[in-house]
């Protein structure tokens, strides 16, 4: 996509103009920040592609700063794919310990710091200036070497300088270069005779070819081949190898330091092993720097080494921008903590010498005191002050995000009606030639001036005068291609369309549908959402806490694969083959997201310990969980009747087709009511997933059964809305359906109370009334609990004790942590609900500022189309107030009210006018927040949306968008309201989690950010948090098998080694998450079904795949095939096959020689016994394979 067209429409912008011209304008005195707010994800990509692009010439690099090096390195990647010359300046691991580490983030940092150098000194010329530097707050404001020390040991070399070897390597040395046979890496030198190679941090490596002391030619070399690749012309640059660089004198003072300490040490009296420790680490230390060798633990000792604590921010002299200054802020001050605690460890280990006045991250208040210097730009999503920042200026973008169309032609136009009735200009983004085709059509069928753009921007500029600044109105514009988002821009008044089908991302909180999803239990959907991205915390079995780096691909052996990179504390790096991918889970627990979780070392004791612990608390656990089961398989349950054909015909009357979860729901509570024991099932679906109908079958079987049904919901409300949806339900079938609530007189209840004591009532619907003392059953045999999440245990638990032996089953959204980890841990069941109903999409959600102009086109939008609109204002007081407001505003409106202290006869009046669709905006309290159905209601307006919890913000989200049509919702908070950060983060995640399905994330984020709470005792919190949430469940799994004495059977294992590349490439699936989503299918592999689906799959999804992902696949079905013929390991060196059998089939093994003669078969029958054979020539290994083990299989079977 040709990106400059869309940032010259950008530049259109009168906050974009206005912020070009204050950052271009001559300075007087000193800085001052500018603040941006209001852009969407997608604007503000943007906004900083034409920013960065418009300042590109500058003489200095712009730099962004963001929160985290997740964000940093998308941004950077983002602006290079504008065509921006981008670098990325990663934070540096501080080693306090003397080992050897890898420089890798050293040497990014070293070439970003070597071109700013050049840039600002002029001493050399720098090759590939990067434009864009992208950082994190907490790289910005680490010590580093300074300008003067790096300029002094960096090495300027053309074809006239003149070369002593012996002084060069002594500079080199000094440098922190290594002297080597054979230069291999960064950081390392050799010299051979004649010839020198250097390979420096930045750039390529360097050979010069000495004549004498002249250099005859100067060029690169591959350190593979180690040949000569090209000559230069122009000169080299060598700068330091080393971020930490120590002169003689600093080597002195370095040497006093550590020899006082040790003196120090041997002085006090009582001395304890950590004395010992200390000298003995102190000693060490004092040995390597008074011989002059290399320092690993010399971050140890920054604050005397660069005692002027110099930074990155010493070496920029350009444009800054802050990217969501507070979150920024946060991060910073969480990594200080760490560094803070490791250096206190130190200090009190006697480890460290006392420096005075010495720090290793510069304070953060520097970062506002350098904007005073240089022009600097703060962008934040929503508007907020920014203490300790003497902001010069505020430019509010108004932005809206709109969402991907995915191919829907029809809700397009939709949206193109409104949005060209309101003057907008609409760009649509089209993946195909065809798809853009299509788009024109329709909307000249529409009556719209449409266009493709095509060419360049100059071909364009004109038009886009006509367009903007004449106004040409009902145009459509097109584009070839795909970005962040779409948005809508109300200066100029243009709207960004996505409508590409190509591509199009899955829903967080959406499983695709296909056989493989069968397989998966409830419990591994939800926590199959939680996929991983580079900088997630993850947890290896064996080896702790990590940081997921991606997927590396290496090749061994002369065999390519990918692996998934792993860091850990230091230095330590494991690189884990795909396939073994179960052994690796997302790291949930509390600090997760602030960076507070301290990583484990690899082979360290912490981990181990940490593992240890868990698992004895676990077996504690798991005895009262045994009881648990016990109690509940002991006591006698309602064996309900078999389903007949009166249930038969009450499913055949649901009016819709039902989803595969809501069938499989179905299902399991059936198999539950008819069982022995009572039942006791979770039924987790999203809002509007179709819960209610599972609830109504359960009912209505117990009732076909001669036994009665209590429904305790949290609300009057919802109260009357099931009560309404029973009755219509089963209008033609002989059920007596009633109801307790406020909407009943107190006579009436206490009817209803008697009519069930006596059995006349089959199904009861109430509130807490339900569980009052004078409320008696005949014969319960089910209880339903809806919206769970809004009782107390106490409460649910009451009701269950009316009846020890009734079912229950409990429905929810988003279920409380407890619940959500009793039914994880096999306390309850649980059922699934993953796909919405066809037809729903998600609800497109806005933050932002109360806004009247913008809420009140809002409501006339919803109204213009003939829906409704719910007005949330929770405040009974001030609610009329807000009523008439909204009615001067709008006149012809027909406004109704509704909250909780009105009488149960306006209520209900109120209510059946809504359903009627005779009242447009209803001003309401939370009392909509459960439950409530009305599929015309389409648009959501929430006042003081910072007020309300996660999971409240997401259930009242759940009001609207129950049917076809595109649902809109819209979280306000007060105008030039600081927010504080709790409730930006909930208003940020509810944007985030606005797909359908969501409940599951926010779940299990209310999990990560509350932890599972107290599940039988509050001394399992802590060790759930030490192991990660995932592996303490596991744990607790095999403690419960332990208990019950059930020994689990070890899962058959087969290793594939053999000689081909197999890995997806990443320019067949260049998207990282999605490669991985195809390798745990690959993993998934277990017949030729599964193989051939997943073949299928990706045929479809990415085209024909190369030989690669071929091999991977069969790879796969080969390591099926082998667990299955009992085989450990199928291996291939030197032309020749071995297959390692657990336990030999003499039989199967003859058959099979005779049946591949060519193979020259040998059975081998030494310490470790094998079959060994050829694979025939012609004949592909994988292919052969496959063919081999199949046979062997068959030939076991018979």
């Amino acid at each position: 996509m040709n990106t400059a067209i869309l940032q010259n429409i950008f530049r259109r912008s009168r906050e974009y103009t206005g912020l070009v011209g204050s950052l271009r304008a001559p300075r007087r005195g000193r800085c001052k920040p500018y603040a941006v707010n209001g852009l969407t994800e997608g604007a503000e990509a943007l906004f900083l592609e034409t920013l960065c692009t418009d300042f590109r010439d500058a003489d200095d690099p712009t730099v962004i700063i963001c929160a985290d090096p997740k964000k940093a390195a998308g941004i950077r990647d983002l602006l290079g794919s504008a065509g921006l010359r981008t670098a990325f300046y990663p934070a540096r691991e501080y080693n306090f310990n003397n080992m050897i580490a890898s420089h890798d983030f050293e040497n990014e940092r070293l070439s970003v710091l070597s071109a700013l150098y050049g840039i600002a000194t002029g001493a050399y010329e720098v090759e590939d200036v990067p434009e864009v530097i992208c950082t994190t707050v907490e790289a910005l404001l680490q010590l580093t070497i300074p300008p003067a020390i790096l300029g002094a040991y960096t090495q300027c070399i053309d074809t006239s300088t003149a070369i002593d070897t012996t002084a060069l390597a002594e500079k080199l040395i000094a440098a922190g270069y290594t002297r080597e046979e054979l230069v291999e890496g960064p950081g390392q030198f050799a010299i051979r005779g004649g010839i020198v190679d250097v390979y420096p941090p930045t750039g390529e490596p360097v050979r010069m070819e000495l004549f004498g002391d002249e250099i005859d030619r100067l060029g690169h070399f591959d350190p593979q081949t180690q040949r000569f690749t090209e000559q230069v012309d122009s000169g080299v640059i060598l700068p330091p190898a080393r971020e930490i660089i120590l002169d003689n004198e600093k080597h002195s003072e370095l040497a006093s330091l550590i020899r006082r300490q040790i003196k120090r040490i041997g002085k006090m009296e009582g001395a304890d092993e950590r004395y010992h420790r200390a000298a003995e680490i102190l000693s060490g230390e004092l040995t390597v720097v008074e011989n002059g060798m290399d320092m690993p633990f010399a971050d140890k000792y920054l604050p005397l080494i660069y005692e002027d604590g110099d930074c990155l921010l010493d070496y920029i002299e350009g444009m800054l921008i802050l990217l969501d200054a507070p979150a920024a802020e946060e991060r910073f001050h969480a990594a200080e903590t760490l560094l803070s605690q490791s250096i206190e460890d130190l200090l009190s280990n006697y480890e460290l010498p006392p420096m005075k006045g010495g720090f290793y991250l510069r304070p953060f208040e520097d970062l506002p005191a350098k904007t005073e210097r240089y022009p600097a730009i703060l962008v934040d999503a929503l508007a907020r002050s920014h203490p300790g920042w003497n902001i010069a200026a505020n430019f509010s973008f108004v932005t809206r995000h709109v969402p991907s169309y995915s191919g829907k032609m029809e809700l397009l136009q939709e949206d193109l009606t409104n949005y060209l009735a309101g003057g907008l200009t609409a760009v649509v983004f089209c993946a195909t030639e065809a798809e853009q085709k299509a788009v024109l059509e329709n909307a000249q069928d529409h009556g719209c001036n449409v266009s493709p753009i095509r060419g360049e921007v100059a071909d364009w500029s004109g038009r886009f005068d006509e367009l903007f600044l004449n106004k040409r109105p009902n145009t459509v514009l097109t584009m070839l291609g795909s970005y962040c988002g779409g948005f809508e821009m109300d200066s100029p008044m243009v709207v960004f369309l996505d409508f590409s089908s190509a591509g199009v991302k899955n829903h967080a909180g959406r499983i695709l549908r296909g056989k493989k999803n069968g397989k998966k239990s409830a419990s591994e959907a939800i926590l199959s959402y939680a996929d991983l991205e580079v900088g997630d915390l993850v947890v290896h079995a064996a080896y702790g806490i990590g940081i997921y780096m991606g997927l590396t691909n290496l090749t061994v052996a002369g065999s390519a694969r990918d692996y998934v990179h792993i860091k850990y504390d230091g230095t330590d790096e494991l690189f884990l083959p795909v396939d073994q991918l179960d052994m690796v889970s997302k790291y949930i627990g509390a600090g997760a997201d602030s960076g507070v979780v301290k990583l484990s070392k690899m082979g360290g004791a912490e981990w181990t310990r940490a593992k240890s612990k868990a698992k004895a608390a676990t077996r504690e656990m798991a005895k009262e969980l045994i009881e648990l089961y016990a109690r509940r398989k002991r006591t006698r349950g309602i064996r309900f009747d078999p389903d007949d054909e009166m249930c038969r015909e009450f499913a055949d009357s649901f009016a819709y087709e039902e989803t595969d979860g809501q069938l499989r729901a179905i299902e399991d509570v059936r198999r539950d009511m008819e069982a022995e024991y009572p039942m006791d099932r979770l039924l987790c679906g999203d809002v509007g997933y179709g819960k209610t109908e599972v609830a109504l079958r359960a009912a209505f079987k117990a009732v076909m059964s001669g036994r009665q049904v209590a429904i305790l919901v949290p609300t009057t409300i919802l109260a009357y809305q099931h009560y309404q949806t029973f009755v219509s339900r089963m209008r033609s079938f002989p059920v007596h359906i009633d109801m307790v609530s406020r909407f009943r007189t107190a006579s009436q209840q206490q009817a209803s109370i008697r009519k069930v004591r006596r059995g006349e009532t089959d199904i009861i619907i109430g509130t807490h009334r339900l569980i009052s003392k004078d409320v008696e059953f005949h014969d319960l045999g089910l209880i339903i609990i809806d919206e769970e999440q809004r009782f107390g245990v106490a409460q649910k638990e009451k009701l269950k004790s009316i009846a020890a032996n009734a079912d229950v089953l409990t429905l929810t959204a988003t279920p409380i942590p407890r619940t959500l980890n009793m039914a994880m841990g096999g306390i309850v069941d649980m059922s699934v609900l993953e796909e919405a109903p066809g037809q729903r999409a998600p609800v497109q959600t806005y933050v932002l500022e109360y806004d009247a102009p913008v809420i009140e086109e809002a409501i006339r939008r919803e109204l213009r189309r003939g829906g409704q609109v719910f007005y949330l204002y929770n405040i009974v007081e001030g609610i009329y107030n807000v009523a008439k407001r909204l009615q001067d505003a709008i006149p012809d409106a027909r406004i109704a009210i509704a909250h909780g202290k009105m009488e149960r006869e306006d209520i209900e009046a109120v209510w059946e006018e809504l359903l009627k669709g005779n009242v447009d905006i209803l001003v309401c309290t939370t009392i909509i927040e459960t439950g409530i159905d009305i599929p015309n209601a389409n648009t959501l307006i929430i006042e003081n949306a910072d007020h309300y919890g996660l999971s409240q913000l997401h259930q009242i989200r759940g009001r609207v968008g129950r049917s076809s049509r595109r649902a809109y919702a819209y979280f306000t908070y007060r105008k030039a309201k600081v927010l504080s950060e709790i409730a930006e983060k909930r208003l940020s995640a509810i944007k985030e989690y606005a797909a359908f399905g969501a409940g599951f994330k926010i779940a299990l984020r209310d999990l990560e950010i509350r932890g599972a709470g107290n599940l039988l005792g509050a001394q399992q919190h802590g060790h759930m948090e030490a192991v990660g949430y995932d592996l303490y469940m596991k744990l607790l799994n095999e403690a419960v098998l332990e208990e019950k004495g059930e020994v689990k059977p070890p899962k058959p294992e087969c290793a594939v080694d053999i000689q081909c590349d197999a890995y997806l490439p990443k320019n067949y699936i260049p998207s990282a998450p999605q490669r991985m989503d195809m390798y745990k299918k690959i993993a998934r592999i277990e017949t030729e079904d599964d193989y051939n689906d997943v073949l299928d799959e990706i045929c479809d999804r990415y085209g024909e795949p190369g030989s690669s992902a071929v091999n991977l696949c069969r790879i796969g079905y080969i390591k099926s095939l082998g667990c299955r013929a009992n085989f450990r390991k199928v291996e291939e060196s030197d032309g020749v096959i071995r297959l390692y059998p657990n336990e030999l089939n003499a039989n199967a093994v003859t058959k099979l020689a005779a049946k591949f003669p060519q193979t020259q078969m040998r059975v081998l029958l030494g310490s470790t016994p094998h079959i060994q054979l050829k694979c025939p020539r012609g004949c592909r290994n994988t292919e052969f394979l496959i063919d081999l083990l199949t046979k062997y299989n068959e030939f076991i079977k018979s």
